[in-house]
């Protein structure tokens, strides 16, 4: 067994880390953070971790880069300080949907994010719903990866879900979107989407499944831009579907998504606390995840299984 739990946070969500430590009723370890004229980063942990079991709490957001970077010092200084082991704890991965070589010379840059965990000093992750399953094979070092769409369903299955039909944006996510729907026992149904890869123009060809005189909820891992959503809502209004909603863990949400999804007619967005909002408006309804979080920490820390968390009921 490793020494004292230990639980540290960088500045990117510095709210969830502390939900976190409150659950496992520990308090956040003392980091000093400097940032030089130069945009180098110094990191400097203000207590003794020498020996210690310790977790490290960086989610991926903007801005990204910097909080990556930021990490991998955290990482590295904590290897030097002689912690006995360091766990990383990335509620969104940074560079997830960068997971396969779809273009002739590019990085699969989820697998150098991976590298870069290792050389750094990382001893084990734990994260949140990756984009795609490979991701965890690009760590040579162990990766347990939580679940939080049994979450979101516990929130959506208080609603009355009557005349509900669960609908993936797109034929790549229908097999996620099955997941949501089995547990909340709705049928489903598929946009069969085109992307132009030059323009990026969106072309609807089909919708596969019944939605005439149905409300609708988009389900998926993350929410990006929205414009899969919109593209969808205009195809399904043209079929007769009613009411709009969307469920996803990682509430992304770039600049002007939520003010387009909403112009187009969602009604509500249903997300995880994996990633701090950038604005809160009365559409978004945030369900928190740290609790599952620090059951996990603690079951790592403990040695006991975590396999039970992946499908929390």
């Amino acid at each position: 067994m490793n020494g004292e739990l230990k639980l540290f946070s960088g500045r990117s969500h510095k709210s969830f880390a502390k939900a976190v430590a409150s659950h496992l009723g520990v308090a956040l370890g003392a980091v000093d953070f400097k940032d030089f004229p130069n945009q180098n980063i110094m990191v400097k942990f203000e207590e003794n971790v020498r020996g210690r079991d310790v977790f490290v709490v960086q989610t991926s957001c903007p801005d990204v880069n910097k909080h990556l970077m930021e990490l991998l010092i955290m990482v590295d200084a904590l290897k030097y300080a002689s912690a006995a082991r360091i766990t990383v704890v990335l509620p969104y991965y940074p560079y997830v949907r960068s997971d396969k070589k779809d273009q002739p010379r590019i990085s699969v840059t989820a697998r150098l994010v991976a590298d870069l965990l290792e050389t750094a000093g990382a001893d084990r992750v734990l994260t949140m719903n990756l984009h795609a399953m490979q991701i965890m094979a690009f760590s040579r070092i162990p990766v347990d990866q939580l679940d939080g769409i049994p979450i979101i369903c516990n929130h959506l299955a208080a609603n009355d879900l009557t005349d509900f039909v669960a609908v993936a944006p797109d034929i790549g996510r229908a097999k996620l979107t099955e997941a949501y729907a089995r547990r909340l026992d709705l049928p489903v149904a598929v946009v069969d989407k085109r992307r132009d890869p030059g323009s990026g123009k969106i072309e609807i060809r089909r919708v596969i499944g019944d939605v005439e005189n149905k409300n609708v909820i988009f389900l998926d891992d993350e929410i990006l831009t929205g414009g899969s959503i919109v593209s969808a809502i205009k195809a399904l209004r043209d079929r007769g579907a009613q009411k709009y909603l969307a469920a996803c863990v990682h509430g992304v949400l770039a600049t002007g998504a939520v003010r387009a999804m909403r112009s187009a007619g969602l009604e509500e967005i249903v997300t995880t606390d994996t990633i701090p909002l950038r604005a809160r408006t009365k559409q978004i309804t945030v369900c928190s995840v740290a609790e599952l979080f620090a059951e996990a920490i603690r079951a790592i820390h403990e040695g006991t299984s975590v396999s039970s968390l992946f499908s929390a009921p």
